[in-house]
């Protein structure tokens, strides 16, 4: 009787580490070098007085997989804590993308219809083309995308996911 393969599960993982030299490659590597994959990465430094930077990964896999992924985060030296959000259930997600599309005419008008729609702003403009800022969840910003297929998409730029836990209390 052939295994039971659990049903792959996206997850957003927040961590705090030290922000120093090599932190980032050795997190990336811990992935890379398990076949694990990252779907989004984003990284900033949240207190310059403890010189620590706030990871946020979201990857996907099977629920042993997720928690080996956070076991094996847990362990490294700079990592100070792995929050998983989408366990904690209560988290905010944001992302933004710049998205450039080409058209004239009724494709133009078109274009900015659908972005008003999604509360898109228009950041920069030519006679043939615009670049659309978009937040919000990624599945919206992939519909916004798929929309703008049709009408002459040049160019994504997306800066990944952004998330927080509600509620009072820090991670």
């Amino acid at each position: 009787m052939p295994p039971i393969q659990e049903p792959a599960e996206r997850h957003t993982l927040s961590l705090l580490v030290d922000n120093e030299p090599g932190v980032l490659a050795r997190i990336v590597g811990l992935f890379s070098g398990r076949g694990y994959n990252i779907d989004s990465l984003t990284v900033s430094e949240v207190s310059h007085d403890s010189r620590r930077s706030r990871i946020t990964v979201v990857t996907t896999g099977a629920p042993m997989i997720i928690e080996q992924i956070k076991s094996q985060l847990d362990r490294l030296v700079p990592v100070h804590r792995v929050v998983d959000l989408t366990v904690i259930g209560k988290a905010v997600e944001r992302e933004l993308a710049l998205i450039k599309v080409r058209g004239k005419g009724e494709i133009r008008q078109e274009a900015l219809l659908i972005a008003d729609s999604f509360r898109a702003r228009t950041v920069d403009t030519t006679l043939e083309s615009f670049v659309f800022e978009i937040t919000g969840k990624p599945d919206k910003i992939d519909q916004f995308v798929s929309l703008l297929e049709p009408l002459g998409l040049v160019e994504v730029s997306r800066t990944g996911v952004a998330a927080i836990g509600r509620g009072p209390d820090a991670m």
